[in-house]
């Protein structure tokens, strides 16, 4: 009965969300606030979590909910649906205490901290409580650090029911950009487009060497973006790729690393980013085009390095290609799925040659899906009546983490915005880099690395941009390289140590210790470390300002940077490199990845490199001549 009434609710969220992006209530003659529907939302999205996840933070597992989190979740729930029915009201009361308006708000915000604490673990909740015990008490911080004081009653109900708090903005495009797009994922995958793209990755890479991990870059790169979970990118892909790079000659924990940094970087790939373009659009209230025209070329390089890294590693130990009979002929592939190209298609082109609104055009991208699984299919899957409303509960399954979070992140936004608090955390960060902007970039590295850890990537882009980014703009930053900056370094902890949850689903599956497949997967993905201090320094990689020649030389001299720094890492480049000319190669590569306007030396760190790589390269091919020459 549990599990019937949680699918219940999980369907109905995405039912919901579809509803108010047609504009449903307008046909039975309603006329409601954004806030209304976000609360019903939440009516509907608390209590699953509270049935479907234990007290211990595990999944019951078909066992039914015990009473009291029946209690909780009922009670959860007549609470938000009264904030949904009575919202014009309640919002009156914000500074004039009614007792309905604290009641249900107390309940939201609690029911809301506890279903956190189920979905991302106790240190996110733990977060959250010590903001709202700022709210609280952050008056009586030391001089320079205080916040205004707030009465108890106001606070609830300010964090229950303004716009500014958990109903906001970060609610607001999850519960409706984040549905769509996942319920993109979830059709493409129970109609068999993901084994699609699979399939033509392998048929794509399969016959180059180290093919396989190849076919993982390619085949995260193409879902990921769209799957909007670097985790559940991994499950989906990973079950085949991860396998077939161990039966090629990758060690497991490589092999795994290598799919957990691939999935990692499809959050960060544009179009869609995982929905995160969409949010950052909001938040700088700048055109869609622009988040992703900037979001290009990091993303790039990001892909050309993990490819680059994948390739000397297969030279370096004698990994070769599939072998043809596991290799999928391409053109069957394409007859039987390319089909699967026409969503993405019609995504592209609502987008940007129509300029339909994002929700919207995800739908009828959606749509295209449903038409295409069910006339069509791939292979064995195909949709029908049974798995498409299987669909529509996975998804509001999946959705409610994210939304879950997200309206915990309405918790800080509206601490700080009530209290002042942003300011005075803003200005602190912001004095730091007054005199030392690479100091301010290294602390906001590691607390965005911390602060993201376990959240979902809608959930770690919202607090980061509130806690973190403001900071980097107030010294001078460029507000898109502040909130790419922010983004990087969240979606990091899903392969940094000692909480990487990508790395450590890969690792579940390749059957290898946790922690040293993170700590691989931080090798393979070492250029997202870099790159976001690049990009902070240099709007050029970023495609803001400067001339196309300007970005082209730029984007050329760090491919070339990104080849020789890999080839230090991996310790082989035209053949094995000893410790002396891997700090040689490294020095190189860095030199090369400086664009020209990210200091005052111009393009001198450049020539320098390319005059050392160029030295390093001709010794090299001596050495090898020399070599093949002996044997």
């Amino acid at each position: 009965m549990t599990r019937l009434i949680s699918g219940a609710l999980c369907a109905l969220l995405t039912i919901m969300a579809i509803g108010w992006a047609l504009n449903a209530p307008r046909w039975f003659g309603l006329s409601l606030y954004t806030e209304q529907y976000l609360a019903a939302v939440l009516a509907v999205a608390l209590p699953i979590p509270l049935l479907e996840i234990g007290f211990s933070g595990r999944p019951r597992q078909g066992r039914g909910a015990p009473f009291y989190d029946w209690i909780a979740a009922v009670a959860v729930m007549l609470a938000a649906g009264y904030t949904a029915v009575h919202y014009d009201r309640l919002i009156l009361a914000v500074y004039d205490i009614q007792t309905d308006a604290l009641l249900v708000s107390v309940i939201c915000v609690l029911g809301l901290l506890e279903a956190v604490r189920r979905v991302a673990g106790n240190f996110l909740m733990g977060l959250l409580a010590v903001f709202v015990l700022l709210g609280l008490f952050g008056h009586h911080l030391p001089a320079g650090f205080q916040g205004r004081e707030v009465p108890l009653g106001e606070l609830f109900v300010y964090l229950g029911t303004d716009a500014n708090a958990v109903l906001g903005t970060a609610l607001v495009v999850s519960a409706t950009v984040v549905v769509a797009f996942l319920l993109i994922g979830e059709l493409l995958f129970r109609s068999g487009g993901a084994n699609f793209f699979t399939d033509i990755a392998m048929s794509l890479m399969g016959r180059y060497r180290g093919g396989p991990a190849k076919i993982a870059i390619t085949a995260s790169g193409l879902f990921g973006s769209v799957s909007g979970s670097a985790v559940s990118n991994v499950a989906s892909t990973g079950v085949v790729t991860i396998p077939l790079m161990r039966k090629t000659g990758y060690a497991p924990k490589d092999a795994a690393a290598v799919e957990a940094v691939a999935s990692t970087g499809g959050q960060l790939m544009p179009p869609v980013m995982g929905a995160v373009a969409f949010l950052m659009a909001e938040f700088l209230q700048i055109p869609y085009s622009q988040v992703v025209l900037a979001a290009l070329v990091p993303a790039m390089l990001y892909y050309i390095s993990l490819f680059i890294m994948v390739d000397l590693y297969a030279v370096k130990h004698r990994i070769a290609a599939l072998e043809e009979s596991e290799i999928p002929n391409r053109r069957q592939v394409l007859r039987r799925g390319g089909v699967y190209v026409l969503p993405f298609v019609v995504l592209i082109v609502a987008l940007f040659g129509y300029a339909i609104n994002e929700v919207d055009a995800a739908l009828m991208a959606a749509v295209c899906v449903l038409v295409l699984g069910v006339v069509f299919g791939y292979g064995a899957d195909r949709l029908n009546l049974r798995n498409t409303l299987g669909v529509l509960a996975a998804t509001g399954r999946t959705v409610t983490t994210v939304i879950v979070v997200a309206a915990g992140a309405g918790i800080v936004i509206g601490v700080l915005n009530m209290t002042g608090l942003g300011f005075t955390l803003t200005d602190m960060l912001a004095r730091v880099g007054e005199g030392n902007l690479a100091l301010l970039l290294g602390i906001v590295a590691v607390l965005a690395v911390i602060l993201g850890m376990g959240m979902p990537t809608v959930g770690v882009y919202v607090l980061l941009a509130t806690l973190l980014a403001p900071s980097l703009v107030a010294v001078g930053v460029e507000p898109i390289a502040a909130h790419l900056f922010i983004l990087y370094y969240g979606m990091l902890c899903m392969i940094t140590p000692p909480v990487a949850l990508a790395a450590f689903t890969a690792a579940s599956i390749s059957g290898t210790a946790p922690m040293s497949t993170a700590v691989r997967s931080a090798v393979f993905g070492w250029v997202a470390y870099l790159i976001p201090f690049l990009f902070v320094l240099s709007p050029s990689l970023l495609l803001q300002g400067g001339s196309w020649l300007d970005n082209a030389a730029t984007l050329l001299t760090a491919i070339a940077g990104l080849w020789a720094a890999c080839g230090a890492i991996a310790g082989y480049l035209l053949l094995p490199l000893t410790l002396p000319r891997r700090l040689l190669w490294g020095a190189a590569g860095l030199l090369l990845l400086i664009p020209q306007d990210a200091t005052t030396l111009g393009w001198w760190p450049g020539l320098v490199g390319l005059l050392l790589g160029a030295l390093l390269l001709v010794s090299d091919l001596l050495r090898r001549r020399a070599r093949l020459a002996a044997a």
